[in-house]
């Protein structure tokens, strides 16, 4: 029975999103389908270039038996979890346990709907693009707090809280990065904030704002060493503890998006996005979304970096951090940036 039922979870969940995508931002399905594959497969590369990194920092093998070099350990990893029986607690509020977990899935890709990754390849270049993205993504916290409330756990509803108050909390200072950003700017356009990068990349003269803005998405996305929300010694593996096969995977999955997206959007942001390296003529010869790539890959690798070197923090000293320290030297160097706009 729970092989139907997952077949059939599956089916609804892929009818959901696309009556999602096609209802509120006016995409044909056969426009949604071919960005939806690929970021299948690159959070499926992602697990397992972090497992393999790791491995090297932690002078271990790491996944190298499934397929060549261990190629094939995420596929393994996903059919295993798909075939796995969905549990859904008694005492639990089984409509929204199952909700929960879609919701998240749901919000973590329509972000990438307006992310551009060079000229062209972009689903839908709004003026608003920036503006959509943080709508939609603030609203990833909500499938936190119902999970952890309907699974009628207590490590699961306090990992919920932990999460909310981490997420709102580091969603203040980002918010005060990007208006930094944007004052140099002038647009809410991902594609004009690359092209105005086009003389020197936002990393030189906003090096300080690229700083916090890259604590601040560690901790925006549960990472090392801020996933206190996640913590196996306290909380049992926080608000997801009760999910188990599909639903699991669709947090899994959310969650590794997020972190693409936060990449995505540091590159776009400081690195000068598609871009090349002091935008030399000769350099544009190489495809520009292999800059992305490349640009993406890197920052990537400084989030595994970080997380197999750094322990976690306490959860005082990580409110700490948000609202005395990058709060604070956000809104200086804000007016900052305003003051020099302002003699220039």
């Amino acid at each position: 029975m729970f092989y139907i039922f997952n077949v059939s979870f599956s089916i609804l969940f892929s009818i959901y999103f696309f009556a999602i995508c096609y209802f509120l931002l006016d995409i044909s399905f056969i426009k949604v389908l071919p960005p939806i594959l690929p970021i299948f497969l690159i959070v499926a590369l992602f697990t397992l270039l972090e497992r393999k990194l790791l491995a090297g920092i932690q002078r271990r093998r790491g996944p190298n038996v499934v397929g060549i070099l261990g190629l094939l350990q995420p596929f393994a990893d996903a059919v295993k979890l798909i075939i796995k029986e969905t549990i859904i607690p008694g005492l639990s509020n089984s409509i929204l346990f199952i909700i929960a977990p879609v919701l998240s899935f749901t919000i973590s890709l329509l972000g990438w709907s307006v992310l551009p990754l060079s000229y062209s390849l972009v689903l839908s270049d709004i003026n608003l693009g920036l503006m959509f993205l943080f709508s939609i993504s603030s609203l990833g916290v909500y499938g936190i707090i119902i999970s952890g409330w309907s699974s009628n756990n207590k490590y699961a509803f306090l990992g919920a809280l932990r999460s909310a108050a981490q997420f709102v909390s580091y969603e203040v200072s980002i918010g005060i990065i990007i208006m930094t950003v944007l004052l140099c700017v002038g647009s809410l356009n991902f594609s004009e904030i690359v092209l105005f990068q086009t003389k020197i990349w936002f990393i030189i003269p906003l090096f300080i704002s690229f700083f916090m803005f890259f604590i601040s998405a560690l901790a925006e996305t549960n990472r090392v060493p801020f996933d206190l929300p996640e913590a196996e010694s306290e909380l049992v593996s926080g608000y997801n503890v009760e999910y188990a096969a599909t639903t699991f995977v669709l947090f899994f999955l959310a969650e590794y998006s997020n972190i693409l997206i936060m990449c995505v959007l540091i590159v776009i942001f400081f690195f000068g996005g598609w871009i090349p390296f002091l935008n030399l003529v000769i350099l544009y010869y190489i495809p520009l979304w292999l800059w992305f790539s490349v640009k993406i890959s890197f920052v990537i690798f400084l989030f595994i970096f970080i997380r197999g070197t750094l322990p976690r923090y306490r959860y005082d000293q990580l409110m700490f951090i948000g609202w005395k320290v990058l709060l604070p030297i956000s809104l200086s160097f804000l007016f900052f940036v305003s003051t020099v706009f302002w003699f220039i």
